[in-house]
């Protein structure tokens, strides 16, 4: 029996001609067919394709080819992600045009993904470096401003001091950068933004038209549009002749019997009222190790600067406490202030641990006996409110927020929001 080896490197090279030349892959437009486009993440031109680039782009072109096979009118096409700090290191490191190294590793590339024999239209193919793709983002950008959909304005950052860049939240991990691995630092830059919260409703709403997407799916969708309802407070602050009150953006205003102190931002307004003070100009200069990023903030050790003044409880006059500048508050959140509540939020929780703060519990669960004391760890499940005199027995969460904002609203200390 003769047995016949696959010679690849004359069968596909063959096939692999004889596809270029008849252009076998190319989008035709045909108005009688179904229309099916199909497209990966462009791969950023590093220079060399990896297994995960052998991968992606497989799966693409199982699928394009099912869909042409079915009678789809298909269109796959391909780009290169190609603006980004490694083309500028490169350059520098190399004493390379930064252009001519990144043109010459998508050739490089693109002669790699060739020889994979995907079904790519390569008429469409995209550089988002080239002059003739991003004059359009370009474009876009300036009729976003026209139409107030975009604002500049200072904002801290994660800031790689190696790299010397911006990264995004993504891109930091465990508190360093992706690429350099340095620690993250806060930095704060003018930066251009989005009016993404414009559109929150109209996003949220139509997520429930999504029927056959997975929960988890629009879960994180809602989590990251981030609307939430809440309440602003005003707190009378005693202790100062410049500030009189200090408003806070809370989603959980029925706590407030736990109430133990207020956080504000090194960047609030009462900041300046201390920019002479040496120890807190070294607080703030702390702060910034820390990034901007959610999980760098919880992971954090939390820090405070204690300040002379006293925040009074807007539903307890006899309740006042101590305010403090605080490292995991914000600016870019809400009002750049939050009350503290110990006993049902953890970072509240640590806070006030490490500055021997009162913990007092005002939820307990619902099979708890109102002599319930969180101990050991918060409690922020729902529950029953209990040790807030008028708002005792309200159930958490679907009595007590919307009770405490009425009584808020009643006394002119609190209005309802939406953020």
């Amino acid at each position: 029996m003769n047995e016949t080896r696959y010679n690849f490197k004359i069968i596909e090279d063959k096939w692999q001609k004889y596809w270029e030349e008849k252009k076998i892959f190319k989008s035709v437009s045909n108005k009688k067919k179904e229309k099916f486009y199909c497209l990966e993440m462009f791969p950023y031109p590093s220079g060399k394709i990896h297994m995960g680039h052998v991968r992606n782009y497989t799966i693409g072109d199982v699928l394009s080819r099912y869909k042409s096979l079915k009678g789809f009118n298909v269109l796959h096409p391909m780009g290169w992600d190609s603006f980004g700090m490694p083309a500028e290191n490169a350059a520098k490191q190399n004493n390379l045009n930064p252009k001519n190294w990144t043109e010459s590793n998508i050739q490089t590339m693109k002669s790699q993904l060739k020889k994979l024999g995907l079904s790519i239209d390569w008429d469409r193919e995209i550089s988002t470096c080239s002059e003739e793709y991003y004059k359009h983002q370009q474009k876009i950008f300036l009729d976003l401003y026209d139409k107030g959909l975009v604002y500049r304005k200072e904002s801290y950052v994660n800031w790689d001091p190696i790299d010397k860049t911006v990264l995004a939240n993504e891109q930091v991990i465990d508190g360093k950068g992706w690429r350099s691995g340095a620690l993250v630092e806060r930095k704060k830059l003018n930066q251009w933004f989005f009016k993404i919260s414009h559109f929150s409703e109209d996003l949220l709403s139509d997520l429930d038209k999504l029927k056959n997407w997975p929960e988890k799916v629009k879960i994180m969708q809602k989590n990251w549009i981030g609307k939430s309802y809440g309440c602003e407070i005003d707190f009378n602050i005693e202790g100062s002749q410049n500030i009189k009150k200090i408003k806070c953006y809370t989603t959980r205003p029925d706590t407030l019997f736990g109430f133990s102190f207020l956080a504000v931002s090194i960047d609030h307004p009462l900041s300046k009222y201390y920019s002479d003070d040496i120890k807190f100009v070294q607080f703030k200069k702390e702060c910034s190790a820390t990034g901007t990023t959610e999980e760098s903030i919880a992971q954090a050790p939390k820090i405070g600067f204690k300040t002379n003044l006293l925040a009074v409880n807007p539903l307890d006059p006899n309740n006042k406490v101590p305010v403090f500048f605080a490292n995991f508050v914000l600016m870019d959140y809400g009002l750049g202030a939050v009350f503290g509540c110990p006993a049902h939020d953890q970072r509240d929780y640590d806070f006030a641990k490490k500055y021997n703060l009162e913990i007092k519990t005002v939820v307990k669960p619902k099979d708890e006996k109102d002599s319930y004391v969180v101990l050991n760890e918060p409690y922020v499940g729902p529950g029953i409110i209990i040790n807030s005199k008028f708002l005792n027995g309200a159930k958490v969460p679907e009595e007590s927020i919307n009770k405490t904002i009425d009584i808020l609203e009643n006394k002119d200390t609190g209005d309802v929001r939406y953020r």
